[in-house]
């Protein structure tokens, strides 16, 4: 079989060129099982012919939504796609509000959920879904339609009408409609075809490692995020064995999978750095001079050897007696690659990363580009460069337009937004998608500066871009997430949420009391502590970009306030509005800056 040109392609590829006995494991009732390549086939070929035998039509709508991923996402989704029919995967941490919105504007026929929680969201929406026609769960669910129980549908039809039908599917035609769930106003439909997955999956395999059959990987990103369902599709190409879990119980998941590679993102690793930080200087004597030393090696990491012999000689030793025992305790002591996305990435965390011998990865792209535009590697010499998101994947053109903002073209650019043609040709202009993003190109290299609708301009007509001056900040270990503000007023400020450990951590030998946490927080040693760091950064910024006042927020910004997106980027219209008190105390009390 020649490379796939169609997503349902990916596992005939797989059975063709390599088979595995374990293609995918995942846990149902919390044991783990497994599906080989075979069986998968099997599985996707019954979904086919009893979605056929319940009516579904090439065109036809079906949405998947799932808190952890798992293996029957994966064989819906292509059974789905096998008869030409289009899915629509859902965040499972959205609103009804939002369910509703996209079930009707999508016109969903069918919705498959995993469990009890999200079979009810539906459901409490159903009477207003007059296209919906039936709700079924992966687990089983009282008074629920069990997923296997449309499996005697497929009796009805012969596999040749599934041949039939599937042989007439299109690279070109639409796969997917993925709704982005925006940092402001109602979720745009992304329709994305077979072929702008399919092609971005196959450049993308460049950028890792070489994957020899049956390595092994952990997915715990959302599936519905068009970023770690492309590299399920990647991942079944390359013959690699799948780990599906999900992000409340990674650390579990990394000791049973031992992965060679993962995906995550920024809020992810700083997690991981903070934690080995705070176990590394827990301890005493000659483990935590160890530990500082080695740290602060890899801190200095560059790659190709620019650092020379000696730094390469002490980084091994580094890496021999501390990091082997910190990638035994995190399950990784075979990881050859970890990408990260999403978001922008601190270099402190690429390069410690790095150091260890994680060979972290960031890259760049958007869920209207299938998403991969730019990738750092270490897979060959200089393809990675500090500060940036690297170089365009074979096949992708970037450039940068006369006000800063990040074009793109290739087969991995949409179709457009589903149903909305305005929007759509705000951002496609002769084949170009616009990204809204601002940046510079650099020896082929892509640094993102900010997003172009973040930009804002204080009362003295001066622009600041935030993204750059948060990056910045969140380089400090006692920052966890930062929002910078001040459109119309006369400075920059910001709203901080400290990084809870490191600072009890802190507070604790400073003797504050950490029990009290707005206490704690408003200590004088504390509020020193913050300006500090702030005076570090600053200058590095024009006057007018540099942060003048700042409040620290008692709890971390997060999805169920809706602070924050499920792909964790800032919602700053809501942050403004739940914390509009601080907001306005910011620059009340500052009004002589």
């Amino acid at each position: 079989m020649t490379q796939p040109t169609r997503l349902f392609d990916f596992p005939y590829y797989q059975m063709a060129h390599a088979p595995l006995n374990e293609m995918m494991t995942s846990q149902y009732k919390g044991q783990w099982r497994s599906i080989s390549t075979q069986d998968f086939i099997t599985k996707m070929n019954v979904v086919s012919r009893a979605l056929l035998g319940m009516g579904i039509k090439p065109g036809d709508k079906i949405a998947l939504i799932t808190h952890a991923n798992r293996m029957e996402w994966d064989i819906m989704d292509q059974g789905i796609l096998q008869i030409g029919a289009i899915d629509v995967p859902i965040y499972p941490t959205m609103t009804e509000q939002d369910y509703e919105y996209i079930l009707n504007h999508s016109e969903a026929k069918l919705c498959f959920v995993s469990n009890a929680e999200l079979y009810h969201k539906v459901k409490n929406v159903l009477a207003n879904v007059p296209s919906l026609q039936g709700i079924y769960t992966f687990e089983e669910v009282p008074d629920a339609s069990y997923w296997e129980s449309i499996f005697a549908q497929a009796e009805k039809i012969d596999q040749q009408d599934v041949k039939r039908i599937s042989d007439e599917v299109k690279e070109t035609d639409m796969a997917t409609i993925i709704y982005t769930s925006g940092t402001t106003g109602l979720p745009k439909g992304v329709m994305l075809s077979h072929r702008n997955i399919a092609s971005n999956a196959i450049a993308s395999e460049d950028r890792l490692p070489e994957l020899p059959f049956g390595s092994r990987c952990l997915s715990f990103l959302p599936i519905c995020h068009i970023y770690e369902r492309m590299l399920h599709y990647l991942y079944i190409s390359k013959s690699v064995h799948m780990y599906l879990g999900g992000m409340e119980q990674i650390k579990d998941d990394l000791l049973v999978a031992r992965p060679h590679i993962f995906t995550g993102v920024p809020r992810l690793f700083e997690k991981f750095y903070d934690g080995i930080y705070a176990k590394g200087m827990s301890n005493t004597g000659i483990k935590k001079v160890l530990f500082k030393w080695a740290h602060d090696l890899a801190l200095e990491w560059k790659p190709d050897g620019e650092n020379g012999a000696w730094y390469e000689f002490q980084l091994k030793i580094a890496r021999k007696l501390v990091f082997s025992k910190v990638k035994t305790a995190l399950g990784l002591t075979e990881i050859q690659a970890i990408a990260s996305g999403s978001a922008a990435l601190q270099p402190r965390l690429a390069k410690f990363f790095n150091g260890m011998g994680f060979g972290l990865k960031e890259g760049y792209g958007l869920t209207e580009t299938s998403p991969v535009i730019t990738v750092n590697t270490l897979r060959r010499p200089h393809m990675w460069r500090e500060k940036s998101v690297g170089k365009a994947l074979n096949g992708v053109d970037i450039k940068i337009a006369e006000d800063g903002e990040v074009m793109c073209k290739g087969p991995n650019v949409m179709m457009g937004y589903y149903k909305d043609k305005e929007k759509t040709d705000e951002v496609l202009k002769d084949g170009w998608f616009y990204t809204g993003d601002i940046g510079k190109i650099e020896d082929g290299f892509l640094f993102i500066t900010d997003r172009k609708k973040e930009l804002f301009k204080t009362s003295g007509g001066k622009y600041v871009a935030p993204q750059v001056i948060e990056n910045a900040l969140k380089e400090s270990i006692y920052i966890e997430q930062v929002i910078v503000i001040g459109d119309g007023e006369k400075f920059a400020a910001a709203l901080i949420a400290p990084e809870w450990v490191l600072l009890k951590q802190w507070a604790e030998k400073q003797g504050i009391d950490t029990s009290d946490v707005q206490g704690m927080i408003d200590h004088p040693k504390t509020q020193a502590l913050f300006e500090k760091e702030i005076e570090r950064i600053n200058p590095s910024f024009g006057k007018w970009e540099q942060i003048k006042a700042f409040r620290l927020l008692p709890r971390t910004l997060n999805i169920d306030q809706g602070e924050i997106t499920p792909t964790l980027k800032l919602k700053r219209k809501k942050i403004m509005e739940n914390w509009s008190a601080l907001v306005q105390d910011i620059f009340k009390s500052n009004s002589d800056h």
